[in-house]
């Protein structure tokens, strides 16, 4: 490579050159940073010739420096909140060093403090800022399409639901909304944490800050730019990273406490230690390092900083956890318990068995169940009238129609009343079904759910509904126990046939079955008391008793939908049940980091306050051991941002 051939900064250099820019841009850093220079030039005085005065000078305009902002806060909570924080501690020896005349103590103390203090706000901060950095993923100008078909740019805060707008290839998408015309493939790894792109086509749903890649697509917003899914997700996460899980708030609770026993006893060892041997300086300075030595900062950091950036971390992998006390629970998880229908299965059941039992063929039939089955909103309900409808088939309107709680509805067709429903349910209604029982447990046994339809005169015919598994349920079924999940149960208002059809088909063993939303309810209830730690997998809407039952709700597929985002503790924005994995992998790991930060925070403290106490270190030694411990505490936390 010849010598005027310019070399391009790699990705490295460049991240390197930002994170520095925005390390300068934090006052508080900028402030330790002279507070360093200070010392520098400390030291530096005397052997370039000035008088001693010029150096001492310098070490209390750094020690000044350094402590401005941690000394200000100390004496605020020590007034208005009656409190004994970590800053006093440091504020105190920081004190006694000065007017002991060691001020070169007393400005590295102020310096390392100080820096350690704003790199820890810093390093929160910027994991905070990534998250809100996602609404940067929707563009601020959109192209409006007008009703005379003209286009217009606005701004994004100007689209209201119902407006029209324009995605051109390459352009993200501006607001929640349902594609009207066009195809494309969106890119919805943002939101949902998919890496491969989705097709989208007239009537599906695109959401804010996802990509689009080829097609131009003329989009209905469904949500302002305030109320998207993109909005919410940042709100959320927001929230939930302030949300102190349970070690958390011990932590803090500890802090309160021990903070002014440490500050009781530096005060005992100068009293008693000055006392007994008259050297009351010696003694000051041996109190101030216990202060040094003792003061919890590393112990008090060791779970928020990891915390926070676990959270961020999981909402841009597409799972979204509410708050430290869910990913405490997913950390410590030992039972699972999954909803059958569209969590283990797609939630699109279809017709696949038709049987006549008289004389009636079978689109005669079907056609008769899909009248009666018209009005209801039921996904079976759906799937017969969808069969009937691909069939062609003359769909009568019922004149009378009532759905029944219990898996059925009664319908009159062309004078002749119908009841469709389960097996259990035509019998519960006086019906004699004995002639197809033998039909029933066959269809059911390979896996279907079974639809009876019956007039006065007995049953007219049998209908196999069934839902898919989806591709990745065995799998994760698998790695849930790799993580050391103990007990997996599948929860299903289906008959136990079916239901066990559907768990062999997954690799589950226990399974529950026939049950309401109650029972499903009460079923994680009995696990909570049994495991503890439970979750309940479900879509956050039908299943929300029973999510709200176990320690932690996790809802799949949430991405547009405000009512599964609010009932969940755990949501996972795609229809992915690998996420599961993803996020109690999270948890696992977040658990593991935080026993390693406490762990270590724990041994600084056990080493060094038996080496202050016992004079075997001095304040700066103390110093420069506390706030290393409280960097690589920070460092090893920030791991979860990338893992």
């Amino acid at each position: 490579m010849s010598a005027s051939t310019p070399v391009a900064p790699t990705q490295t250099e460049t991240e390197v050159g930002g994170l520095v820019g925005e390390l300068w841009r934090s006052r508080e850093v900028r402030w330790s940073g002279f507070s360093g220079l200070l010392i520098a030039a400390g030291y530096a005085a005397v052997p370039l010739g000035a008088p001693g005065t010029v150096s001492t000078v310098l070490f209390v305009a750094a020690a000044l420096v350094g402590a401005r902002f941690f000394a200000t806060e100390a004496v605020e909570e020590l007034l208005r909140e009656r409190e004994i924080g970590i800053e006093l501690l440091m504020t105190v020896a920081a004190v006694v060093a000065g007017v002991l005349g060691a001020w070169s103590e007393a400005a590295a103390l102020a310096f390392l403090y100080s820096i350690s203090e704003s790199l820890e706000e810093f390093t929160e901060d910027r994991t905070r800022d990534a998250i809100r950095k996602l609404l940067d993923l929707a563009p601020r100008r959109v192209t409006l399409l007008t009703a005379d078909g003209s286009e217009r740019e606005i701004d994004v805060d100007e689209v209201a639901v119902g407006d029209r707008f324009l995605v051109r290839p390459g352009q993200n998408v501006a607001t929640d909304g349902r594609v009207a015309e066009g195809t494309s493939s969106v890119d919805e790894a943002a939101v949902t944490g998919e890496s491969v792109p989705v097709d989208k086509a007239p009537g599906d749903v695109v959401f804010a800050g996802t990509s689009n890649a080829q097609g131009a697509l003329v989009v209905e917003a469904t949500a302002t730019s305030a109320t998207n899914t993109l909005a919410r997700v940042v709100e959320l996460v927001s929230e939930a990273q302030d949300r102190k899980g349970r070690g958390q708030q011990f932590m803090e609770r500890f802090s309160t406490v021990y903070s002014p026993a440490v500050l009781a006893v530096a005060a005992g060892v100068l009293l008693v230690g000055g006392a007994m041997t008259g050297s009351w300086e010696d003694w000051a300075l041996r109190a101030a390092t216990v202060l040094v030595a003792a003061a919890p900062c590393a112990l008090v950091i060791s779970i928020p900083v990891t915390y926070v950036a676990a959270m961020g971390r999981s909402s841009r992998n597409g799972v979204l956890i509410k708050g430290g006390i869910y990913l405490e629970e997913l950390g410590r998880l030992r039972a699972v318990a999954l909803d059958k229908t569209g969590t283990l299965t797609h939630g699109k059941p279809e017709l696949t068995e038709l049987h006549p039992t008289r004389a009636h063929s079978a689109d005669q039939v079907l056609a008769l169940a899909a009248a009666a089955e018209r009005r209801s909103e039921h996904p079976i309900a759906t799937a017969i009238v969808t069969a009937a409808e691909a069939k062609g088939l003359d769909i009568s309107n019922p004149e009378q129609f009532r759905a029944s709680v219990g898996g059925g509805v009664h319908a009159r067709i062309d004078g002749v009343e119908l009841t469709v429903g389960s097996p259990r349910f035509i019998t519960d209604q006086g019906h004699d079904i004995t002639a197809v029982a033998s039909l029933i447990d066959d269809l059911e046994t390979a896996g279907n759910t079974t639809v009876v339809l019956v007039d006065p005169n007995g049953p007219v015919g049998v209908l196999g509904v069934a839902d898919t598994v989806r591709g990745q349920s065995a799998d994760t079924i698998s790695r849930l126990r790799a993580l050391g999940v103990e007990h997996i149960v599948m929860l299903t208002g289906d008959n136990p046939r079916t239901a066990a059809a559907i768990a062999t088909q997954v690799g589950i063993d226990d399974i529950a079955a026939s049950m309401s939303p109650e029972a499903k309810a009460a079923h994680v209830q009995g696990l909570v008391e049994r495991y503890r730690h439970v979750a309940m997998v479900g879509d956050g809407v039908n299943d929300a008793p029973s999510l709200a039952a176990a320690s932690v709700g996790v809802a799949m597929g949430t991405a547009g939908s405000d009512i599964a985002l609010e009932t969940a503790d755990v949501a996972l924005m795609a229809d992915d049940l690998s996420k599961l994995v993803t996020a109690i992998g999270t948890g696992r790991r977040t658990r593991g980091v935080v026993t390693q930060n406490l762990a270590l925070s724990l041994a600084i403290l056990a080493t060094l306050v038996p080496l202050a106490l016992f004079g075997l270190i001095a304040l700066p030694v103390a110093v420069l051991a506390h706030e290393l411990s409280e960097l690589v505490v920070i460092l090893n936390g920030t791991r979860m941002a990338r893992t």
